[in-house]
């Protein structure tokens, strides 16, 4: 789940900020894993995600609604749910539990906060991959405010420069940003970039 490890921030704009993954494994147990992974779906629904996604046919926005990605869905699709609070989380987890789909579920977020989550639900956690950072030219990336926003989209399609266009609409009373934060969304074809989140960063740029 490497696309959703190197969101950028700070512990307290990060702690809204969790993604479930989850996907059936290749020749093993892909086949008729259409209905569980829909049914993934229908239970992250219940609990009022930010946004959900399949990495197979895209957002909501390219698929023309949310109860198209529910109907579209396919084996061998890699889906995702995201929140922006640990109760949430805590709550869909338990829910997973009980339902026992037999796929593999993975949560991103701050590596404190998801422990917590987990003992909460009753789970173990089983394996922890962490981000190492960035290295290499570092003074070549765009600056820590923007980069806060676009790594929110974890295969670099919300661009760096379209970033800083909705930022300046918002400066300019062009638009609000939670509508910025929703054209930001849209290139983000899993689905995993956090509108909550992206429309209270901007707010706080543009007040500076």
């Amino acid at each position: 789940m490497t696309h959703t490890l190197h969101r950028v921030g700070t512990v307290e704009n990060l702690d809204g900020d969790y993604v479930f993954l989850c996907m059936p494994s290749k020749d093993i147990n892909h086949v008729g894993s259409g209905p569980k992974l829909r049914r993934f779906f229908e239970i992250a629904l219940k609990h009022n995600p930010v946004k959900i996604g399949d990495a197979r046919l895209g957002n909501e926005y390219h698929q023309g609604g949310i109860n198209k990605i529910l109907e579209n869905v396919e084996d061998r699709a890699v889906v995702q749910a995201l929140f922006n609070n640990k109760e949430a989380v805590i709550a869909m987890m338990k829910d997973l539990k009980e339902e026992d789909l037999g796929l593999s579920v993975v949560l991103s977020g701050l590596g404190e906060h998801v422990g917590e989550c987990c003992n909460k639900a009753g789970l173990q956690l089983h394996t922890v991959e962490h981000s190492l950072g960035r290295w290499g030219k570092t003074e070549k990336l765009p600056p820590q405010h923007i980069l806060e926003i676009a790594t929110m989209c974890g295969h670099a399609m919300v661009a760096v420069n379209f970033i800083q266009e909705m930022i300046d609409e918002v400066k300019k009373s062009r638009k609000t940003a939670e509508a910025a934060a929703e054209e930001l969304f849209k290139p983000c074809m899993c689905g995993i970039f956090n509108t909550d989140r992206a429309a209270k960063l901007i707010k706080a740029i543009v007040e500076q």
